[in-house]
C-alpha cells in the first residue's frame, strides 16, 4: 500500500443536486454508474489494473452500501439512495470504491475493512474523511412494522418494532426478552404501512 501514489486529496467532481433532484429510478441508477465509472478511473490513477466492479442495487436494510468481493462488485440500496442522493454521490460511492481498490491490492483479502489502507484511500485519493457508518433515516429501507410488547404493568409495558425478518424468527419459535424487564415479548399485531 505504501507504494501508491496518493496524492489527489480533491472529492470527485460534484453532481448537480438539482440534476439528481429531477431524476426518475433508472436515471439515477444509471448516473450512480457513471459515478461509480469516475471513481473506478480515480483508483486507476494509482492502481491500472483495478478490474471493473459490477453493480448492482439490490442491498436491503440498513446499509447504505457494500463491496461484495465474493459476487465481483459493488451493490448499493436503492431505498437510501433515491433519499439520499447527494450523499451517495459524494461519499458512499467512493467510500465503496475504496474498498474496492484496497481488496484487490496484494494482500487486500487480510486487510481490515476500514483499516489504515482504506482510510489512506479516502482522504488521500478521495480527499474525504474515512467516516465508517452513514447517518441516513433508515425507517423506509428498514420497515418495523411488527409491534411486540412486553409484559411490564407497573410501566404500562415497554413496545418494541419487529422487522419482518425478526418476526418470522419468532414465528418459527426463538424467543426475544424485554431489555428492562427481561419478560418475553409478546406480538401485538402489525401497523399499517404510513403513506
Amino acid at each position: 500500500m505504501g507504494s501508491l501514489p496518493l496524492n489527489k486529496a480533491v472529492p470527485l467532481p460534484a453532481w448537480p443536486e438539482n440534476q439528481l433532484n429531477g431524476m426518475g429510478v433508472s436515471e439515477l441508477h444509471q448516473a450512480a454508474r457513471e459515478r461509480v465509472e469516475q471513481a473506478w478511473q480515480r483508483c486507476r490513477e494509482v492502481y491500472p489494473a483495478l478490474p471493473f466492479p459490477q453493480v448492482w442495487f439490490d442491498l436491503k436494510g440498513a446499509s447504505a452500501g457494500q463491496a461484495h468481493l465474493g459476487r465481483g462488485g459493488l451493490r448499493f440500496n436503492a431505498v437510501l439512495l433515491g433519499e439520499n442522493r447527494q450523499a451517495f454521490f459524494d461519499e458512499v460511492i467512493p467510500h465503496e470504491m475504496a474498498h474496492w481498490l484496497v481488496f484487490h491490492l496484494q494482500d487486500g483479502p487480510r486487510l481490515k475493512p476500514h483499516g489504515r489502507e482504506w482510510q489512506r484511500v479516502m482522504v488521500g485519493l478521495f480527499g474525504l474523511p474515512p467516516r465508517v457508518t452513514h447517518r441516513f433515516d433508515i425507517v423506509k429501507a428498514q420497515p418495523r412494522p411488527y409491534l411486540y410488547q412486553c409484559g411490564c404493568q407497573e410501566q404500562g409495558g415497554n413496545q418494541y418494532r419487529f422487522t419482518a425478518q425478526r418476526h418470522a424468527q419468532v414465528r418459527r419459535g426463538r424467543r426475544y426478552r424485554c431489555r428492562l424487564c427481561a419478560q418475553t415479548l409478546v406480538y401485538c399485531g402489525q401497523e399499517l404501512p404510513k403513506s
